[in-house]
């Protein structure tokens, strides 16, 4: 059963339990106010009656003192029984048997219902009592019949008007819920033709009440296709630029085992083969890393940390990296201390400091600085280098992106993945990395992690 038709069943038997239950309201509502205003004609008519009857020396009522009794509703009955519940007076007088037997019985004033010789009859039994005791009973009914017709054609129209608002309400809300769905209906063929396409550029064109549910699922829906589409893009500029890097080291690795076979092993075909398992080993590390990262594996070790020592460590451990081809310098340096694993803010600065001493020409100079600003600590790496394009910009945090244009690959350069590693640690850390750069005029990095009183909350995220 389709979304539309349960929508519809349920708004009509909803509605239509509501109708129902109203005219049933109404129905009781009437049906009490006009037998109300029955028993209090009953009880007028006995009370005439009563003021009427007399009762012999044998005590009998006398039928001559109702003989010029005139009832104003011509549909009264009345039928008076003696203490041994023989019938002495009726009108009509061919109706003999009790017009309610059971109030006859009773004993005591009563209103009842009951269906005599064909006759739907409204009675009041009423105990009759003298000076002498009790002396009888007095049976006045009044014929139910125009009630009855009353009731039917209110019980008819209020089930008529009940159907028809049910009809025209399903056929009403039909429609709109047509119209309400038919994005969801889109949607589902748009999904389709995706999944048999695999054509995840298609879009779903916003309705113009996109305030409501249905427009927002639809921008919902849009922007997890948007997500998907970078995602397989990403997927498929990662498995091809896998491929790519594999194929150098791999192509090196072979004609190195090529050379061997043909002439000897030696030294530096030996080492050759060694530089490159190495660089591969590095690669699958850190696609291990990420890939941890991404799943949630890694876990770090929340400790308080000295970032001024981290920084020395790094500055003590690139003077080999650089020699005399790079100047590096440390201008500035305050004691900080932030939450955090030792070991990975490490790794994230010998990363862009190695970064920055790498594409450093010789004769430039790489700047270092730890700083606070505010309630963080800044960390500054600075290079004389070529520059990053600004086209390249949005994407150097990205997998095995390199902007080839100014940064010239290299036999030992890494893979694109230091600064993703960077980054993500970086922001595991509750804190910022960014970038800038001009072509011809260098690069900055700034990193801004909390410092220890406004990180000592802080868990680490991926």
């Amino acid at each position: 059963m389709s979304l539309r038709l349960r929508l519809n069943l349920l708004y009509i038997t909803l509605l239509g339990g509501a109708i129902l239950l109203f005219g049933a309201l109404v129905y009781g509502l009437v049906s009490l106010l006009l037998i109300q205003q029955i028993d209090n004609n009953l009880i007028s008519s006995s009370n005439q009656l009563i003021s009427v009857l007399r009762v012999n020396t044998l005590n009998q009522f006398d039928p001559r003192s109702l003989t010029n009794f005139q009832s104003t509703d011509a549909l009264l009955f009345f039928q008076v029984w003696g203490n041994d519940r023989k019938l002495q007076i009726a009108r009509p007088p061919s109706l003999q048997e009790p017009l309610d037997p059971v109030g006859l019985q009773s004993g005591r004033d009563s209103f009842n219902s009951s269906r005599v010789a064909g006759y739907h009859l409204r009675v009041r039994s009423i105990p009759l009592e003298t000076e002498r005791g009790p002396a009888g009973v007095l049976q006045v009914a009044v014929n139910l019949q125009l009630l009855d017709v009353v009731q039917t054609t209110l019980a008819t129209v209020l089930v008529a008007l009940a159907l028809t608002a049910m009809l025209l309400s399903g056929v009403a809300a039909w429609v709109m819920t047509g119209r309400a769905l038919a994005p969801l209906s889109t949607m589902t063929q748009v999904a389709t033709q995706i999944t048999r396409a695999d054509d995840l550029s298609r879009r779903i064109s916003l309705p113009n009440r996109s305030d409501d549910e249905v427009g927002e699922l639809i921008g919902a829906f849009n922007a997890t296709l948007e997500r998907l589409e970078q995602l397989f893009n990403m997927q498929r500029r990662f498995l091809a630029d896998v491929s790519h890097e594999l194929r150098t080291p791999l192509t090196v690795i072979k004609g190195n085992v090529g050379l061997v076979r043909k002439f000897g092993a030696d030294e530096e075909s030996l080492s050759s083969i060694e530089n490159e398992v190495d660089r591969l080993t590095r690669m699958v590390g850190d696609l291990l890393l990420l890939a941890k990262a991404e799943s949630g594996a890694v876990l770090f070790d929340m400790t308080p940390v000295e970032l001024d020592t981290i920084v020395f460590e790094v500055m003590k451990q690139m003077h080999v990296l650089a020699g005399e081809r790079v100047h590096l310098h440390l201008t500035g340096i305050d004691q900080i201390q932030v939450n955090g694993d030792h070991d990975r803010l490490k790794q994230v600065m010998l990363n862009l400091v190695g970064n920055a001493v790498q594409y450093t020409p010789t004769g430039g100079q790489v700047t270092l600085k730890l700083e606070r600003i505010d309630h963080q600590a800044c960390f500054t790496v600075s290079d004389t280098g070529p520059g990053i394009p600004t086209e390249d910009l949005p994407h150097i945090f990205e997998r095995f992106y390199r902007g080839e244009k100014s940064r010239t690959r290299k036999q030992s350069g890494g893979f694109g993945l230091g600064l993703s590693i960077a980054y993500w640690i970086v922001r595991s850390h509750g804190g910022t990395i960014d970038v800038e750069s001009q072509e011809g005029q260098g690069t900055t990095f700034k990193v801004l992690l909390p410092i220890k009183e406004e990180a000592g909350h802080l868990v680490a995220t991926t």
